[in-house]
Order: structure tokens, then sequence, then C-alpha cells
């Protein structure tokens, strides 16, 4: 079995793949600062209730976006699970070739998700990850990753709303039945929700504009993902899966090498 962990600016997950099929799923929140054994004891406590043991983990591979967390991380799979972690990077095989002047500036969130919609999709993609931040990011059906645009999340911009103002209240990101808010919260929300909405399906649009690709297949993901992705023709499908799919192409093409 193989041990997926994704971190992202926001949360930990941890995704254990039998194969193609996850069998569990684990979340921390990243911005707490924690000792290797802490995160020891997480992933313990994590297998116990997977009724898994640490012989039951043939591999562990993490895709990060948080290099202060990496040690403690690294440190705690190794002393804990006896792995030596694969960490996702540009220099690992992908089958992506990513066109950047810095390739190394790319995340690891990008490269997993590009390369599960390369080797899944075999066509043109916009893979839409909605984290705390919101990405856009195009790979052709050659597997070329060369385009992305990047926008404040979903959460940030509610955040954003109520932070930066003296009176208004903190809110649930839930769509109102309306746009028309009958009282402040529903009319931040209405605010929030449907203008996200609205930049969300902008920015499709003109991706497949200026890409002249009006046939690529655009796919959401994220954990704020079903909340729009609901809400719009110009997304596809939604999977909250892609990164865990991701890692475990990556690391199939990789395991012997490694």
């Amino acid at each position: 079995m193989l041990l997926c962990i994704d971190v992202g600016n926001t949360n930990i997950a941890l995704g254990i793949m039998d194969g193609d099929e996850i069998i569990g799923r684990y979340r921390l929140i990243t911005k707490t600062i924690r000792t290797s054994d802490e995160y020891g004891f997480f992933m313990m406590e994590f297998l116990k209730q997977s009724e898994l043991n640490v012989s039951d983990i043939e591999d562990v591979i993490i895709s990060s976006v948080v290099p202060k967390l990496m040690y403690a991380l690294t440190s705690a799979i190794i002393k804990y699970l006896h792995k030596q972690p694969i960490i996702v990077s540009t220099e690992l095989k992908s089958g992506i070739t990513v066109v950047s002047e810095n390739k190394n500036s790319v995340g690891a969130d990008r490269i997993v998700n590009t390369a599960w919609a390369h080797h899944t999709l075999h066509r043109s993609a916009i893979i839409v990850d909605f984290g705390t931040a919101t990405t856009f990011d195009y790979v052709s059906k050659e597997g070329e990753f060369k385009y992305v645009v990047i926008a404040p999340g979903l959460g940030i911009s509610a955040e954003a709303l109520t932070s930066l103002t003296a009176r208004l209240p903190e809110i649930a990101i839930i769509k109102p039945e309306s746009v028309l808010g009958r009282n402040t919260v529903e009319g931040m929300q209405a605010g929030v929700v449907y203008g996200y909405i609205g930049a969300v399906e902008y920015i499709i649009r003109q991706m497949k504009k200026e890409l002249n690709d009006p046939e690529c297949v655009v796919i959401a993901t994220g954990g704020l993902g079903k909340v729009v992705s609901n809400e719009t023709d110009e997304i596809d499908e939604y999977d909250p899966d892609i990164a865990y799919k991701g890692m475990k192409i990556i690391y199939e093409l990789n395991r012997k090498e490694q």
C-alpha cells in the first residue's frame, strides 16, 4: 500500500492507496507547528483507525508546497514508518514537460495535478484546484504544462471581506438561494459565492479563447471545489482525489529508481 501525503497551505491530507483504490483519508491543519514525534503519533493513529500496520505501508510519497514543515514530517516517516519518502519535484519523472523560465518555481501540487490529467484524460485539460489559492493549470494533450492562472481562494476572499471591514461579520461559505440578499449575511454570501462563480467562469472561458482550445476538458478539485463546480456548466467534473491519484502515477514512474 502507498501512503500519499499532500501538504497544502491550509491542510495536510493523508491518503492510503491500495492499488487504485483510496482506502483511508485523514487531515491535519497545516499552520500548527509540530514535532516529528507529533506527526508520527498522528500517522500511527491513522493506521490504527484504518486497521492497518506499519508493515502494510510499502512506500510513502509527499507533495508539498510548505518547505518549512518537511524536515519534521520526513523525520517522522523515517522514524515511525521506516521509509524514505519520495518527494515530488520537477526532477522526478511525471510525463509532464514543464515549459517555464524557472521550473523550480512550479509547485508540487501542480505537477501532481497535471500528471494525473495527462495520464488519465489523454486530452488537453484545465485543472482548477480550489485551495488556499485557486489555480487554473492548462496541460496540452502532449503533456506540455506552460500556462497557469492563480487567484485568491474562496476562503481568502471571504476572510478579506470580514477582516478588512469594521462591522461585517464572519460568514459561512454557502450559496444563498438568491443573489438578492435579504440581510447583511446573505448579502455577503451572495457577493462572495456568486461573485466567485462568475470570476471562475470568466477565467475558464478566457483561457479557452486565448488557447484556441474550446474543447479542452475542465476538471475541478480541492476542498472548496464542490461548492463552485455544482453551480457552473464551465466545469465538466469534480474529483477531490486528484492529488492522491497523481502521486500514485508519479510514484509508479519513479519507484524503481528510488
